[in-house]
């Protein structure tokens, strides 16, 4: 017997089995309609555009997706800066008298609207989500560059511990958890890159906690609100990244229900 409450007045409800259970998917629906009103606003980092040079455009795009789908309002972001290098696609050569803009490369993936990254601040938005791709790795980092070496942009850091301090949700998936071991280390974040040894050993000089995981799932951190997924650190299709990536997103939009 539960009691209930109508116009002021207790109300004897007999519990069974099927109310429990339409309670329970009652209370999933309100979780999703209130997300859907209260329009969470998720910002997207973006390194660029294209795996090899910027950011992983299949990740970005089922991320969108997700985002979309669930209701979120999205911006996304890309910093205002020269890429380390221009990599031809088709064949994987390094076009050396080339120079692209980050954020200008990254605003093919957007549709035209993008924000550069050093002009917003942790408050402007509910969540963050940091996608992955090799412009991680030699646009918001110099992973690619200086291995387990490698420094983090400072607009990066200050954004990811700015997010941390405010107790927003992030996500960060495929090669990205690596600018959370940076800016988050001494917090002894938790997270992964799935099983790369050369990453792993890198991530956890920096503090990070890495626990190894499945292309299809994630791992969170609930005390530094982190979420994080492999995708093409070992997916080997779009649909095997999607599994991870919907997830993710689930998770970090309902840390902020």
């Amino acid at each position: 017997m539960v009691c209930a409450f109508r116009n002021g007045q207790n109300i004897a409800l007999v519990a069974t089995p099927q109310k429990y259970f339409a309670l329970l998917e009652l209370q999933k629906n309100k979780e999703y309609l209130s997300l859907y009103i209260m329009k969470i606003k998720v910002a997207v980092i973006l390194s660029g555009c294209g795996v090899y040079d910027g950011a992983e455009i299949q990740e970005s795009v089922l991320t969108l997706l997700a985002l979309e789908k669930a209701g979120a309002e999205v911006s996304c972001l890309a910093p205002d800066i020269t890429q380390r290098q221009v990599i031809d696609h088709s064949n994987g050569d390094e076009l050396e008298e080339e120079d692209r803009n980050v954020m200008i490369e990254a605003a093919r993936i957007s549709r035209g609207k993008i924000l550069p990254l050093d002009n917003v601040k942790a408050d402007d938005f509910d969540a963050f989500i940091y996608v992955g791709g090799f412009g991680v790795a030699k646009n918001l980092s110099s992973y690619a560059f200086d291995g387990a070496n490698y420094d983090v942009d400072p607009a990066v850091i200050d954004l990811i511990q700015a997010t941390h301090a405010a107790g927003k949700p992030q996500g960060f998936m495929c090669i990205a958890p690596i600018l959370a071991a940076r800016a988050l280390g001494e917090q002894n974040v938790k997270l992964t890159i799935g099983n790369d040894t050369t990453t792993v050993a890198a991530v956890e000089a920096k503090g990070a906690h890495h626990v190894d995981c499945s292309v299809d799932s994630i791992v969170v951190d609930r005390t530094n609100r982190v979420v994080t997924t492999p995708a093409y650190m070992l997916a080997k299709s779009i649909t095997e990244a999607e599994h991870g990536i919907n997830q993710l997103v689930e998770v970090v939009l309902n840390m902020r229900l």
